[in-house]
């Protein structure tokens, strides 16, 4: 089998030691991998298939005789090396949302859309979390009609807003369980026994950027570029695995038993579906794992033609690092 010389631009963080613990996982043929990383981490030592590798400089020379960069990092670090790693030869799946909405950059769920992959200009981008893992619960369902809107509310655990996010969690219940104060740094508020519903800053009407994401992205992943999208956001003291309430709404009625016929056999998906046996989704059932939850499927009572459902998945595997390196792996096919 041909071998790849791959590099993660953002190795030292959450998703890209996630990353590189996928490759790995999944026997991804790496011949050669290449961290990068800030000045700060350039010349440390990471784990790869039981061997130490040396974290490298990012910069633009890092990029020299590499297939596939996977990036782990913010969006303007993205935009900074993207022409760089272009130039290179190499494709760049890119994980921040600096190009997801180009419209010469394919924007893949390889469960959804695969084909899109064929298309690319030498960058490649992964959705937004929540988008990734709805769209994979509900796509299959355009195969009965096409989903004309969706409602969505999404609880997103703590690890979503990085490494600081469950460690403010964890501080902020042991403070208040000796009586103490804690000043919050990651979030606005204590997220410790509260919700916060807001993530992002307001883009649109008083939806934030994190909201519009189901919707922009959505269109763009189903090729449903009339889909409409109300979405709220909600930050929860959870600390993996985000959960997705849906109400999808069709031009023609359907039923429960079509929607579970479906989803059992949709790729990526798991039926989950058993309300008198208390079996659901839920964040525990599915952290650390690949596959989306489905369950909790019921009709819409103010819609005729709707259905509702609740999904799950880990948003930090296959919400970001895993669906990263399903694309890779297309690519490669």
């Amino acid at each position: 089998m041909k071998q790849y010389t791959v590099a993660i631009l953002g190795a030292t963080g959450a998703v890209g030691q996630e990353m590189i613990h996928i490759l790995e996982e999944r026997n991804f043929p790496v011949g050669k991998l290449i961290p990068l990383a800030s000045e700060r981490s350039a010349g440390k030592t990471l784990k790869f298939k039981g061997e130490d590798v040396t974290i490298g400089l990012a910069c633009d020379e890092a990029f020299e005789g590499v297939d596939i960069v996977l990036g782990a990092a913010e969006n303007d670090i993205a935009k900074k090396f993207a022409p760089a790693i272009v130039k290179a030869g190499a494709v760049f799946v890119d994980n921040s949302s600096a190009f997801r909405l180009q419209d010469d950059v394919p924007l893949i769920v390889p469960e959804v859309n695969p084909e899109d992959v064929k298309w690319h200009k030498g960058i490649i981008s992964n959705p937004n979390c929540s988008t990734i893992i709805t769209m994979t619960a509900v796509n299959a369902l355009n195969n009965i009609s096409p989903i004309r809107t969706m409602t969505t509310s999404t609880y997103q655990a703590v690890s979503g807003a990085g490494a600081g996010g469950p460690i403010e969690l964890m501080a902020e219940v042991e403070a208040l369980s000796k009586g103490e104060s804690y000043e919050p740094k990651v979030f606005s508020h204590q997220i410790a026994y509260n919700l916060i519903p807001q993530i992002g800053s307001e883009q649109f009407e008083g939806y934030t950027s994190e909201e519009m994401k189901m919707q922009n992205e959505g269109r763009k992943i189903m090729h449903l570029p009339e889909l409409k999208v109300s979405c709220t956001c909600v930050r929860v003291p959870v600390v993996r695995s985000h959960s997705i309430s849906v109400s999808l709404h069709f031009d023609v009625p359907v039923t429960v038993e079509q929607v579970r016929q479906v989803i059992a056999k949709a790729p990526g998906c798991k039926l989950v579906d058993d309300l008198a046996n208390k079996q659901y989704p839920m964040p525990l059932e599915t952290s650390g794992q690949d596959i989306v939850y489905v369950g909790r499927i019921r009709p819409d009572l103010t819609d005729d033609c709707g259905i509702c459902l609740w999904c799950c998945g880990d948003q930090v595997r296959k919400g970001a690092a895993t669906n990263a390196i399903q694309i890779a792996e297309l690519l490669i096919q």
